[in-house]
């Protein structure tokens, strides 16, 4: 599997900024009005959710430098929902100035850091900021996709895809294994060895889309168990911390 240092992640942290900033830019009035990928949610609220995460992250990392650590939202989780019903109805043009603002600040963040700057704790998931770097590619990389405007996880890239691999595995059973087996690349053994075991074959992005709770875009998902076709098992909730979902 591709290895992720801080180079590689912070250039993968500009570009899936830089995406979610030019889906922002294209998008009108009704645009930002209208549904998402995530039920429940307009566009807006996705817009809302990313520039909050953004700022969050940020401040983890500004609390980082300082030796401290802050609970991720101001406010906590209900913090976080009430802050994206008030900005959820913006106007396209407060949606990409706040946007902007906050990926920047996500961004300047992360180039500022040395190597032990990487190493910090911080709140988020007992973690450190690498791991704070990881959460926001996957929010930014996936939530780009629920915008709905045709981006779908068929442009995921293959590290993204083998980081949710490794990230997504706490969501097989108790008891079972699947054996991802991605068209052309190396099979991934996920769960628990000896368990009843399930193999997925398929394009390496609809692999992950259907491990993320998104719909896979190419049709090619097919799972085995005994070499008998099954339908496609069951997964455990997100990771526990805060969900990608609303």
């Amino acid at each position: 599997m591709t290895t992720i240092t801080p180079e590689k992640l912070l250039e993968e942290l500009r570009r899936a900024a830089g995406v979610v900033a030019g889906i922002t830019a294209s998008l009108a009035d009704e645009d930002v009005k209208a549904p998402s990928e995530l039920p429940g949610w307009t566009r807006g609220h996705v817009l809302a959710h990313v520039c909050g995460i953004a700022n969050a992250m940020a401040r983890q990392l500004e609390y980082a430098a300082q030796g401290n650590t802050i609970e991720l939202y101001d406010g906590g989780y209900e913090g976080r929902t009430r802050a994206i019903g008030m900005a959820a109805g913006h106007t396209p043009a407060e949606h990409r100035a706040d946007l902007d603002a906050a990926l920047d600040r996500a961004l300047q963040a992360f180039e500022s850091l040395d190597d032990g700057g990487w190493r910090a704790p911080i709140s988020f998931r007992g973690g450190a900021v690498f791991d704070g770097g990881l959460a926001l590619w996957r929010e930014l990389v996936i939530h780009a996709t629920d915008l709905g405007t045709g981006r779908g996880p068929e442009t995921w890239n293959r590290p993204f895809c083998e980081h949710l691999f490794d990230f997504l595995a706490a969501r097989v059973p108790e008891g079972q294994r699947f054996v991802l087996q991605p068209l052309g690349l190396p099979a991934v053994s996920l769960g628990t060895p000896g368990g009843g075991t399930t193999v997925i074959n398929g394009m390496l992005t609809d692999i992950a889309a259907w491990l993320a709770g998104r719909t896979p875009t190419l049709g090619s998902l097919r799972a085995t168990a005994a070499a008998d076709g099954v339908d496609l098992p069951a997964l455990l909730p997100w990771p526990a911390g805060v969900p990608v979902n609303p």
